[in-house]
């Protein structure tokens, strides 16, 4: 497949067609989703349209290695966990399409990296190897091209300076931080920003009491004195991001699309505002799986924006996850 047609999506019709060819794909090229659609009886001749789709459980990327055949990995990214916890890989055999897809989502949704400085708050993440997350920030930092660009960690006095000086000089700047590290940084002193983004990836990381997103933005705006608090979702099993630029609402590239499926049959599509299993279509994930059924709770809009609400916990997990294969 010419992987520069998935980058040009406009519409929901090219969306969907494209869809329908990367099932077909997949289906003939990656064994794993190939042996799952079988258990469930589905096969290239009976899916035929979007909805027939079936969305392989994210789990699968814990024990299998979920990659199209004829494809070698140039990275493997892990998802984090405590000592003992198995944790996700994802194989990338094409390291150029992630980067493709994070730089185009983010001029999408932002515009030009160069306009930025880009600071990161990722703590957690630096403490171990394989983030995908890191990878792109690194990155952002890289091609942003500001010389205040760049990590901090430990050192929240010598940040809250350089934020309030680039905030002073008009320029745009981002904060990109995992949300405990956001929240002790906004204990640490109070500021007004005017021409800051501050961003959360979401997360707690064991480090402090989890919060719901509300409370979380909440304590954030106040503290920084800003309207809103923008949100990243992505996941180490996915090559694409939805942002939020405030209250939590979602939206995804064109490349990118979720539904929700119900908490009692995984293989049933919830309605518009309904809460449920959060299943996602990404079509950047070409050779691997574009089609992932997480383990997020949350509810799509008629927009196709969405909410992430929290997470099964095991007791919450129905029906089939066909984890024998």
């Amino acid at each position: 497949m010419d992987i520069n047609r998935i980058f040009e999506i406009t519409t929901s019709s090219q969306f969907n067609k494209l869809a329908l060819e990367v099932f077909n794909f997949q289906y003939d090229n990656n064994t794993i989703y190939r042996n799952f659609c079988g258990y469930l009886g589905k096969s290239k001749s009976n899916v035929t349209t979007v909805k027939d789709i079936p969305y392989l459980p994210i789990e699968f990327f814990k024990s299998k290695k979920v990659i199209t055949k004829n494809q070698k990995p140039q990275i493997v990214f892990e998802s984090s966990g405590t000592t003992g916890q198995i944790v996700s890989k994802h194989y990338v055999s094409q390291l150029a399409i992630y980067v493709k897809s994070y730089l185009k989502t983010f001029e999408y949704f932002y515009g030009n990296i160069e306009d930025y400085c880009v600071l990161a708050l990722l703590p957690s993440y630096m403490e171990r190897e394989g983030s995908s997350l890191i990878y792109m920030v690194k990155d952002l930092i890289k091609k942003s091209r500001h010389p205040k660009s760049g990590f901090y960690l430990d050192n929240k006095v010598d940040l809250l300076k350089t934020l309030i000086s680039l905030d002073q000089s008009a320029g745009k700047s981002i904060l990109i931080g995992v949300s405990y590290a956001l929240l002790d940084l906004s204990e640490h002193h109070s500021i007004n920003l005017k021409n800051t983004i501050i961003m959360e990836t979401g997360g707690m990381k064991g480090r402090r009491t989890e919060l719901v997103r509300d409370e979380l933005h909440s304590i954030l705006k106040k503290s920084f004195g800003l309207a809103a608090i923008h949100s990243e979702y992505g996941m180490t099993e996915l090559l694409s991001q939805a942002y939020s630029k405030a209250n939590g609402i979602f939206n995804c590239p064109p490349w990118m699309s979720v539904s929700i499926r119900e908490t009692e049959d995984p293989l049933t599509t919830e309605t518009f505002g309904k809460i449920g299993g959060i299943n996602i279509i990404d079509l950047a994930n070409i050779y691997s799986c574009s089609f992932i059924a997480t383990q997020d709770l949350g509810r799509v809009y008629k927009d196709g924006s969405f909410e992430v609400l929290g997470r099964f916990d095991h007791s919450d997990v129905r029906g089939c996850n066909l984890m024998v294969l």
